[in-house]
Order: C-alpha cells, then structure tokens, then sequence
C-alpha cells in the first residue's frame, strides 16, 4: 500500500464471526447501534459487536417490537461492519416473518457482509424479552425448519447463525429450553442461545448443567450482571453479549450532560468529564483522510 492513506480510510477485511470463536476460548460481544458505538466497543478490547434491535430502535425514539423494517437493520448492521476490524452479530430478531422471509435476510445480511446472525423463536412481530407480560413462541419443529432454512440459504460457508430460545422468558422451564435448544442445534444453528429475565445465573446454569455442548451457548447477563467473564467461561459458555449497557450508558451521560448545560448556562462544568473534539477526529481517522485531500 502507499502512503497516500488509502489504507487508514477503506473497509479493512475483517475476520469472520466463526474465526473469532475458534480463535478464543470466550467470545465477548458488545452491543450498538451506530459505527461509533462498534468503534468504541472494538477500542475497549471486545472481540465482536452486536448490531441490538433495542438499540436500533430506541436510536429512532421506537419500541422493540418488529416496528422497523429488515432493510433498516441491516443497514444499521451494516454500518457498523463497515468501520470495524472485528466482526458484527445482527440481531435478526423473529427472522422478520416466515420462512421465506428468513432465507431472504439471509441473502441479504450475508451480502452486506455481515458473518454472523441471530434468530429468535417468538412470534412475529415480537416484543422485547423484558416488557412484561408473556411472550408467545413459536412451535419447535417450525423454529427447527427456519433455522434449516436460514443454512440452507447461506453463500459461504462462514455464516454463522446463532438460534435464540425464549423459553425461559415465555415462563416455560429449563428442560423445555433444553429439548427446543437440542432441536435447533439438530436443525444445523451454530450456536444457541438461552434467555433468562430472572436476578440470578440460576435458569442459565442448570441450563449449562443439562446441555451437552453440541454446540457453542451465547448468554446475555443483563438481569444477572455480577457473574464474572472467568467463571462464565469455566461454566462452559463460548459466547457472552453485552446487548444493552452502552446504550443505558448513553442515555445517563447525555442526560446529565444536556441538564447540566441548559442549568447553569454555558458547559464548564462538563468540560473536563466529556470528550475532546480531538478525541472525536481519532475516531474519524480524519488524519487519514486529509491525506487523500493533496
């Protein structure tokens, strides 16, 4: 390459979600919604970038309930694959419909460059896991097929679907988590995924306790925070997603930041605790750019 910057502002190739995970013992996962959330989770060290529909959606002031379309979040996904050296996992949510739907998005997602995706096995449209009240789940051999077809659609052998069971969170119990988890890894998924919405690890490790590792687990500890990284992984766990933290952690620093301006009048007083402008040219690699500009 020659030293016109050209390589500080291109696409880099980036790894494949599958080569991650074989290249790490625990794979863990951050969640955004924008380019600058995934440059700033790669920053902090995480090893993958998870393109959350909550996130997505509350980006746009809109609940997590199937209200954006497929094409407004694989364009989100999409925009943060694009600035990233790590790789992103889509949160694909119900498949956004039926079966035709999902090998469609596979397509689609695949051809954005996106190596690894994530299905859910509610209803569609879907409600987020956290608002109360229950949650309808679709039939295990119908989530089986999907995930068949969403294998079967694939171009390359790189993309790596993630099947999501919501058992726990409908109310069903952990042998019922297990026997859906067991169809799904059947079906071909790469990986399951088990929800829990209790305050403890307890669902997920008598989970663990009950699986026999077929395939790769990804967990979301967002309801049981204080479970350390060390002892995740020795509970056998491969993969652990962050999916929310960063946007909660968005929304408490621009409320007090906004607050503090508006109250005392002028921003001395967040000055010290906010971001340079520098530090936002970095992230822009405008450095990189103004060199193109000779």
């Amino acid at each position: 390459m020659n030293d016109s910057g050209v390589s500080g502002v291109q696409r880099s190739i980036y790894p494949s979600f599958r080569s991650v995970l074989a290249d790490n013992e625990i794979v863990r996962v951050a969640g955004a919604n924008h380019a600058l959330g995934g440059l700033l989770a790669e920053e902090a060290g995480f090893e993958a970038v998870w393109s959350s529909s909550l996130e997505v959606s509350a980006s746009r002031g809109l609940p997590d309930a199937s209200i954006l379309s497929m094409t407004e979040y694989l364009e989100a996904a999409a925009n943060i694959q694009k600035a990233l050296h790590i790789p992103v996992v889509a949160d694909c949510d119900t498949g956004y419909g039926g079966n035709l739907n999902v090998a469609h998005m596979v397509h689609e997602f695949e051809a954005a460059g996106i190596t690894a995706i994530c299905v859910e096995d509610k209803l569609f449209p879907k409600m987020n896991s956290f608002v109360a009240g229950g949650q309808t789940l679709l039939g295990t051999k119908e989530f089986a097929d999907k995930i068949g077809i969403a294998k079967a659609a694939q171009a390359t052998r790189e993309m790596f679907v993630i099947a999501r069971t919501e058992a726990l969170i409908s109310g069903l119990d952990v042998d019922a988590a297990l026997e859906r988890c067991r169809a799904y890894a059947d079906a071909g998924a790469d990986a399951v995924l088990v929800h829990s919405k209790v305050k403890t690890r307890d669902q997920v490790v008598r989970f663990l306790d009950g699986w026999d590792f077929r395939c790769p687990v990804v967990i979301v500890p967002t309801t049981y925070p204080d479970w350390h990284i060390d002892d995740i992984k020795q509970a056998g766990v491969s993969v652990v997603i962050y999916a929310n933290q960063g946007l909660r952690a968005t929304v408490s620093a621009l409320r007090e930041t906004y607050r503090s301006v508006y109250e005392t009048g002028d921003s001395t007083a967040v000055e010290n605790s906010i971001a340079s402008v520098q530090d936002i040219f970095a992230l822009q690699r405008l450095e990189a750019w103004q060199k193109l500009d000779v």
